[in-house]
Order: structure tokens, then C-alpha cells, then sequence
């Protein structure tokens, strides 16, 4: 796992061993995963969606705690995944950056809790599993405009992007941020903390 610009988002990239048979490769280890990020990834849900070229699926967030953290990757087609620093009172607060996830280098993005996500499909069929530790619950999820202009996330150029009823609703940054719906960045600190992996339970 490798940090990102943004605290608390990280980069995984598997060895892929390739031979006449095809391909084979670890989506994910967790006794690298926590010495890497020195937490623990305690898993509710698996989600996994289509999305056929153009599709912008976000930008989304939960309250913290518990929050919602991601660990995303695509099997199926391309996609442009970004991580949006949320936190207010973060160092990066309103940050974006974007990773390119496909089923050629078979990358994984983490998020912790607290950050805003999103992805738009680069090919049709786009396949993307993302496993959180929390589940759904209407009640505690949230969403910010992936269109704001404040933000100005680089879209995929040339492609009219399509967003559900729901997403194209959702307030701006500013406007979420008024209304007291961003997480705080010490309260999500405070959180990961708390999930934070004792010494004997690390990998030697």
C-alpha cells in the first residue's frame, strides 16, 4: 500500500504473475494491508456495480463515526476513481485526486473514513467491487455535486457524464458544508485511532 496526497488514501498495487494460463494475482492481504496502514479493516459490505461509459457514481461520504471506509477495485473494464478530501479542518481539505483503476494493472484504491468518493466509468461495463465497513444506511450517507465547480474534479474529457437523479441533486461543497454535513477532520482522526493495530497483532 502507498500513501496518497491525501492522508488517509492509499494505493495498492499487486504483483500479477502471468503465465499460459492466464492471470494471477492478491486482491488484497490484510496482514499487509495493516502493517502498511497500521489499522484494522473491519469488513460489513461488498458492493459491485456496472456502469456503462460516462457514468459518474458520487461524489459520497457518511457520517463519522463510524463512517464508512472503501477499498475499491475494478474487474471488469476502466474507470477514473477519486478520493476527495471532505474533512473539514483537514491539511487537504477539498483536495481531490484521481487513480486509474482497470482490469489490465488490477490497482485497488483505500479510503478511510471521512473521505468522499467517486468514480466514472471509462468503458462501457465498467465492473468496480468496493468493500466497506459499514453497510448502507440512508440515514448516515451523503452526497456532494462530483459537478461542483468549486471542486473541479478533471472528468473524462469529451463525455457527457450521467448521473443519477439522486447524485445530480446533491449539494455543492460549500452548500453541505453550511449545513453542517461534512465530517470533521479531528473527529475522523480520532476514529482511525481508534482502529489502530496493537504491536503483537502486526506482521514481524
Amino acid at each position: 500500500m502507498k500513501p496518497l496526497s491525501i492522508e488517509g488514501a492509499w494505493l495498492y498495487e499487486p504483483t500479477l504473475h502471468t503465465d499460459e494460463r492466464g492471470t494471477f494475482l492478491e486482491t488484497f492481504r490484510n496482514a499487509d494491508f495493516q502493517l502498511d496502514t497500521g489499522r484494522r479493516l473491519e469488513l460489513a459490505q461488498v458492493n459491485h456495480s456496472v456502469s456503462r461509459r460516462g457514468v459518474i457514481r458520487g461524489v459520497h461520504f457518511a457520517d463519522v463515526p463510524p463512517g464508512q471506509a472503501k477499498y475499491v477495485t475494478c474487474v471488469r473494464g476502466a474507470v477514473r476513481d477519486v478520493i476527495v478530501d471532505l474533512r473539514t479542518g483537514s491539511p487537504t481539505y477539498r483536495a481531490w485526486e484521481a487513480v486509474e483503476l482497470d482490469d489490465r494493472d488490477h490497482r485497488a484504491v483505500f479510503l478511510s473514513e471521512g473521505l468522499g468518493h467517486a468514480f466514472q466509468a471509462v468503458t462501457d461495463d465498467a465492473a468496480v467491487i468496493y468493500l466497506t465497513t459499514s453497510g448502507y444506511d440512508p440515514g448516515r450517507e451523503h452526497g456532494i455535486d462530483p459537478l461542483d465547480p468549486d471542486l473541479g474534479i478533471a472528468w473524462l474529457p469529451g463525455v457527457a457524464p450521467l448521473l443519477s437523479a439522486k447524485d445530480a441533486a446533491a449539494p455543492t461543497l460549500a452548500a453541505a458544508e453550511a449545513a453542517g454535513l461534512l465530517p470533521a477532520y479531528e473527529d475522523c482522526v480520532r476514529h482511525v485511532s481508534s482502529l489502530a493495530t496493537p504491536p503483537s497483532e502486526e506482521t514481524p
